[in-house]
C-alpha cells in the first residue's frame, strides 16, 4: 500500500494575512473611536496620526468620481485577493519570502476592501511629512501592500541576478 504525500502549500501562510487584516482594522477602529475627522496628533517631528477618509484609491485618485469608484476598487480588491490566494495555493509552503509577500498584500487588500464595503471609503491616519512637503495620508493596509510588493520586487531582482550568475558559471 502506498501512502500519498501531502504537498504543503503557501495557503498555510493565510494566518499572516488574517493577522495583518486584524491589526489594520484594529488601528482604524482606534482612530475612529478616539479622533474627530481631520484631527491630527503629532507623534514625531515628521509623523502625525491624522484621521482622514479616502473615497478614491492610492493618493486619493478618483476620490471625486461620483461613487462608482467604491465598487470599481472593491472589484479590483476582490480580484487581486482571489489571484493571491491562487498563487499561495500554487506555492510550496517553504517559499517563505514570496508567501509572506502574498499574505501581506492579501491582508492589506482585504483591510481596505472591508472599509470600502462597510463605510464607502478607506480610513487613513498615518501622516508623514517633511517641513512643508506632505506625503498622502495612508493606513497599515497600504503599508502591508507596499511591503509585500517591495518583497516581490526584491525577490525578482535577486532571482534574476542568481540566474545570470548561474548562466555565467556554465
Amino acid at each position: 500500500m502506498t501512502v500519498g504525500t501531502t504537498k504543503r502549500t503557501g495557503l498555510i501562510w493565510l494566518w499572516l494575512a488574517v493577522i495583518a487584516f486584524i491589526i489594520d482594522l484594529g488601528t482604524k477602529s482606534f482612530v475612529v473611536s478616539h479622533f474627530q475627522l481631520g484631527e491630527s496628533v503629532n507623534i514625531l517631528p515628521v509623523f502625525n496620526f491624522t484621521y482622514a477618509r479616502n473615497y478614491g484609491a492610492a493618493f486619493s485618485m478618483l476620490a471625486d468620481a461620483g461613487g462608482w469608484q467604491r465598487w470599481f476598487f472593491g472589484l479590483i480588491a476582490v480580484s487581486v485577493s482571489g489571484l493571491l490566494i491562487y498563487w499561495l495555493k500554487q506555492q510550496a509552503a517553504n517559499k517563505y519570502w514570496s508567501n509572506i509577500a502574498y499574505a501581506l498584500i492579501l491582508g492589506g487588500a482585504l483591510g481596505n476592501l472591508y472599509d470600502r464595503i462597510m463605510h464607502g471609503y478607506v480610513i487613513d491616519f498615518l501622516h508623514v511629512y517633511w517641513e512643508k512637503s506632505h506625503f498622502p495620508i495612508f493606513n497599515l493596509a497600504d503599508t502591508w501592500i507596499c511591503i509585500g510588493a517591495a518583497m516581490l520586487i526584491l525577490e525578482a531582482i535577486m532571482e534574476s541576478k542568481n540566474d545570470k550568475e548561474s548562466s555565467n558559471d556554465s
